[in-house]
């Protein structure tokens, strides 16, 4: 999954960067180099072995064939990385923030809330973020192997533990990720932008062979290979889709680093390596076809073998590193939006507030990884596999970009929509290409995500209608008040914070503390939390207090954006420094309700077995309490059941 990493230091103000002066976009660029192009990067060691593969139909003695493949990779990366991602859909930014989330919100708002028009588009998004979650699962199995198996070339007596090695390597980086990962992330930058010279320099090397290689830099030669190849010509996109995975990376990133860093690591040091890479491997090709059974690793001299085995290892690594922290962002910003059950979620840096450590995430990452390594055992098989998810999210990404530019950009659409079309177009090639590799290994990612995306919508449709009944059974908090002063119950001193989902019933939590405890606190708070469709709540909208009844009664909204960790004493404290309310952290007790749902046949929401799933999920959902930051010693929780 290449999506928003949490190893830039930069953080949200990353984007605001842009004016640091030399050193300061020099460190962006380096470290946008470490996170961001770390999949994209690691391309190189298995696009081509697998575009020769027998049932594509390619001869590698064919100067045709070669040239139009790599004029093919050239072009796909100029129009679906470079025109596509850099230059159009990176100006598209939910207060700096990118990814297929902020672009479905920003799509969402074009139209009218709560219509069908903006239902779809969720359901689009939602869908488009799954499949980029089987698409990712996939990336540190085929990176790793993929740099392993230059074992093959260096040594091959030890072929048979590249499996063996890879687990391990996979297995160490899961458990260290505990630790968290700002201390290596100060390497991530150095050693990929060791890689790109790296492979620039080889590809050089090769390329000054067979100089003719450059050739492919024409698009006749791709229009040409279609021409020679007709129909089934467009089964070989298949392959070169891998070399543009990772492209969503740019935009996904973002926020970390800025749009100027992304894209000056694009234009001077990304791109031209990975073409002199390309165009080095089918110059090698050329110059000898027997070259075709790893054409990455059969370029480099005898002298680098073992040192370039060891930096592929380490920047297949990095690749994995950043998809791992990805998936922990993504996670938080999917609690946070109301998507997936809360999980415990660890702060691993006291400096960067992105630096975090889900260990459900982790081990559920860690356990399909390394089966995926055990089924499959090698780049190859596991390349049918990759493709056909991130070509579905790829083409989301540009219905939504359409949808945006038609609505928001009355100059830019113009030129952005006709583009749409084109890349509309490449994508469903994309898409067929990779289709047809379904039953190869095309089918896991595609599972995987239809699953994730069965979780995602029933965790929202059942706190939907969960929020129903609790709403249906409820008590108006303006007319309850009025009633409850008339015979008043005994006060006792402090605040009682009262946290509920509807800011206009009662709490369930204050009925059943008046129920069984009979009394009343010197101040009363029924507070909501809400979760912002932008990045980071602006400091003038963290928070809204207003009176209820004039009896200590009090309703406060607290607000934050979906990159931000919710910690509700914390704001409460800050916030009301200028309020005639004090929380005083030994004087506040926090009261909160936790349901326990039962699947009923009489209610039609879901489907029955949505109605268990939710209830499991439920059940073992991390407390709204601990998600919130609220201390174990100043709580109490108050259970109650809903049928749903």
């Amino acid at each position: 999954m290449k999506t928003a990493s949490a190893t830039s230091k930069h953080g949200h103000d990353a984007h605001h960067g842009h004016g640091q002066g030399k050193v300061g976009l020099a460190g962006l660029i380096v470290g946008a180099i470490g996170v961001v192009f770390g999949d994209i990067g690691t391309s190189p060691l298995y696009t081509l072995k697998e575009a020769f593969l027998a049932h594509y139909g390619l001869d590698p003695t064919s100067h045709a064939d070669v040239l139009g493949l790599l004029s093919l990779i050239f072009w796909a990366l100029m129009i679906m990385v470079t025109l596509k991602y850099v230059v159009i859909i990176m100006r598209a930014d939910n207060e700096g923030e990118g990814g297929i989330m902020a672009l479905m919100t920003l799509a969402q708002r074009t139209l009218p809330k709560g219509g069908r028009g903006a239902y779809a588009v969720g359901i689009l998004g939602i869908f488009g973020a799954s499949l980029f979650f089987g698409d990712g699962v996939i990336t540190p199995a085929v990176s790793v192997l993929g740099a392993v198996e230059g074992i093959e070339v260096v040594a091959p007596h030890l072929e048979k533990f590249i499996v063996p090695l890879s687990v391990a390597i996979l297995v160490v980086l899961f458990f260290t990720q505990r630790f968290g990962t700002e201390k290596v992330g100060r390497v991530f930058g150095p050693v990929t932008l060791l890689w790109f010279l790296s492979i620039a320099a080889i590809g050089a090397l090769n390329i000054g062979h067979y100089p003719e290689v450059v050739h492919a830099l024409n698009p006749w030669w791709g229009v040409k290979f279609f021409i020679a190849h007709g129909w089934h010509g467009i089964f070989i996109l298949g392959a070169v889709v891998l070399a543009v995975t990772g492209g969503e990376a740019l935009y996904a990133d973002m926020g970390h680093f800025g749009k100027l860093p992304i894209r000056y690591a694009w234009y001077t040091v990304v791109l031209p390596a990975l073409m002199l890479n390309y165009m080095g491997q089918g110059a090698l090709v050329l110059e000898n076809p027997q070259a075709v059974s790893n054409p990455f690793f059969i370029g480099v001299p005898d002298w680098a073998q073992w040192p370039m085995t060891v930096l592929a290892t380490l920047a297949a690594v990095i690749a994995s590193q950043a998809v791992i922290t990805g998936a922990f962002s993504v996670a938080r910003q999917a609690m946070q939006l109301g998507y997936i059950p809360r999980m415990q979620v660890r702060h691993t840096s006291r400096d960067t507030i992105g630096q975090i450590y889900i260990p459900g995430i982790n081990w559920l990452l860690m356990v399909l990884v390394i089966v995926l390594v055990l089924t499959f055992r090698s780049s190859t098989n596991l390349a049918s596999a990759y493709g056909v998810s991130v070509s579905g999210t790829m083409l989301i990404d540009t219905l939504l970009l359409a949808l945006l530019a038609r609505a928001t950009w009355p100059r830019a659409r113009l030129w952005v929509l006709p583009v749409c079309a084109v890349v509309v177009v490449i994508d469903i090639g994309f898409l067929v290409a990779n289709g047809a590799k379904f039953f190869d290994g095309a089918w896991f990612p595609v599972v995987l995500g239809l699953v994730v995306f069965t979780v995602l919508r029933t965790w929202r449709r059942g706190r939907e209608l969960l929020h129903e009944e609790v709403r249906k059974e409820g008590i108006q908090l303006d007319s309850f008040l009025p009633g409850l002063m008339l015979a008043p119950p005994a006060r006792v001193p402090g605040t009682a914070v009262f946290l509920t989902a509807d800011k206009g019933v009662v709490p369930q939590a204050l009925l059943h503390n008046l129920k069984h405890n009979k009394v009343l606190h010197e101040h009363n708070v029924i507070l909501t939390v809400d979760t912002l469709n932008v990045p980071y709540a602006p400091p003038e909208k963290r928070m809204s207090i207003g009176n209820i009844s004039g009896e200590d009664f009090y309703r406060v909204v607290l607000r934050f954006g979906f990159m931000e960790t919710p910690d509700v004493p914390l704001a409460l404290m800050r916030t009301c420094d200028q309020c005639e309310l004090t929380f005083n952290p030994m004087d506040t007790t926090y009261f909160a309700s936790r349901e326990t749902i039962v699947a009923s046949r009489r209610h039609s929401g879901m489907a029955a077995w949505r109605d268990k799933l939710f209830a499991v999920m439920h059940r073992n959902a991390a407390p709204a309490t601990g998600f919130f930051r609220i201390p174990g010693n100043r709580l109490v929780e108050l259970g109650a059941q809903v049928a749903i």
